[in-house]
C-alpha cells in the first residue's frame, strides 16, 4: 500500500492551478477587450452610413426641388382675363363712337405740325406729352399752339431762353421745371441723337421730366411701333373701377404691367386714347355717370352706384 503522503496523479497541486487561470483571464479579457473594439467600430461606421444616407436624401430632395422650380417658371402661364372683358370693351367702343373727348381733339397726335419733318414731329410729341402730365389737354393743347408759332424744333428751343419758354408754356402744371426740362432735353438730343428722340422707352426715361406714360406713348405715336400701354390717371382709375387688375394697384406702373399681362396687344395702342376719353366723358374721378353707362351692370362700380 503506497503511503497517504503521495499525490495522486489526478490532483493537480493549488499553486500549479494559479499561473493557468491566470493566462485564461487575461486571453478572456483580451478576447473582450477586441470584440468592444469591433463593435464600436461596427457603430461608428454604421452612424456614418446613416449620416452619409441622410445627407445624401437631402441632396436629392434639393435638386427635385431645384427641378420643379425649374419647370414652373418655363411653363407659359396662361394669362387671367377679367370676366365679361370683350363686352366691357366693346360697350365702352359705343360710347366712345362719336371721339369727340378733349383727347380725341386734342391729344398728343394732335399736337404735332403734320408740316414738318418726321424728326421735328416726334420732337413735338414728346415735348407735348411732357406738358401733359398734370395739365389738361386744352391747356397743353394751347401751350403747344405757342410753342409751334414760336418755333418748336430742336434748333429754336436751344437758341430761346428758358424765361421765354416758361411765358410761352403758361399755365401748364409746374411750367417752370418744364422749361427746365424742356431747355435741358433739347440740348442732349442735338448732342447725341441728331436732334431726333430717342426710339425706346428706357432711353426716353432718361431725359429730364420724361416719365414711363409719356416714354411709352412716344414711342407708340412718334416711332409708330407698339411698345406698350400708355397708362395715365384715367386709364388707372378706370381699369380698376373695372377690375381689369387681378388685385387694386397702387401707381399706373402696376396697372400698365397688369393690363399688358392679358389684354391682346392689338389693342395697346387703341386702349389709351379709349379709357382716356372715357374717363373724361363718362367715368370721371367724382361723381361717374353710372346710371347711363352700358356697362352699369358689369362693372363693380357701376352695380354699387346704381344699386343706391
Amino acid at each position: 500500500m503506497e503511503s497517504s503522503s503521495a499525490q495522486s496523479t489526478y490532483f493537480i497541486p493549488k499553486q500549479e492551478c494559479q499561473p493557468a487561470s491566470s493566462n485564461m483571464a487575461s486571453s478572456s479579457k483580451r478576447q473582450t477587450r477586441s470584440n468592444l473594439i469591433k463593435q464600436q467600430a461596427v457603430k461608428i461606421k454604421l452612424e456614418t452610413d446613416v449620416n452619409e444616407l441622410l445627407e445624401e436624401k437631402v441632396k436629392v430632395k434639393k435638386a427635385r426641388k431645384k427641378v420643379v422650380v425649374s419647370m414652373e417658371n418655363n411653363v407659359t402661364k396662361e394669362p387671367i382675363m377679367p370676366e365679361n372683358w370683350e363686352t366691357v370693351l366693346k360697350n365702352i367702343q359705343i360710347m366712345r363712337a362719336k371721339k369727340d373727348a378733349p383727347v380725341d381733339l386734342m391729344g398728343a397726335e394732335k399736337c404735332a405740325d403734320a408740316e414738318n419733318s418726321q424728326e421735328v414731329k416726334r420732337f413735338q410729341v414728346l415735348v407735348s406729352l411732357m406738358l401733359s402730365s398734370q395739365t389738361k389737354d386744352q391747356i397743353t393743347f394751347a401751350a403747344m399752339e405757342k410753342l409751334r408759332k414760336h418755333g418748336l424744333s430742336v434748333e429754336n428751343i436751344i437758341n430761346t431762353d428758358e424765361e421765354v419758354i416758361a411765358k410761352l408754356i403758361h399755365p401748364v402744371g409746374f411750367w417752370k421745371k418744364k422749361a427746365s426740362y424742356i431747355k435741358k432735353t433739347a440740348a442732349i438730343l442735338a448732342e447725341h441723337y441728331n436732334s431726333d428722340i430717342p426710339e425706346t422707352v428706357e432711353e426716353l426715361c432718361k431725359l429730364p421730366g420724361v416719365g414711363q406714360k409719356m416714354a411709352v406713348l412716344t414711342v407708340n405715336i412718334g416711332w409708330d411701333k407698339t411698345v406698350g400701354i400708355g397708362v395715365d390717371t384715367h386709364v388707372h382709375r378706370i381699369a380698376n373701377r373695372l377690375g381689369w387688375t387681378r388685385q387694386p394697384t397702387k401707381t399706373p406702373e402696376s396697372t400698365q404691367k397688369e393690363l399688358e399681362d392679358w389684354l391682346p396687344r392689338s389693342l395697346w395702342n387703341e386702349v389709351n386714347v379709349l379709357l382716356v376719353g372715357f374717363g373724361q366723358q363718362h367715368c370721371t374721378p367724382v361723381k361717374p355717370h353710372c346710371g347711363t353707362c352700358l356697362n352699369r351692370d358689369l362693372c363693380p362700380v357701376g352695380k354699387s352706384h346704381v344699386n343706391r
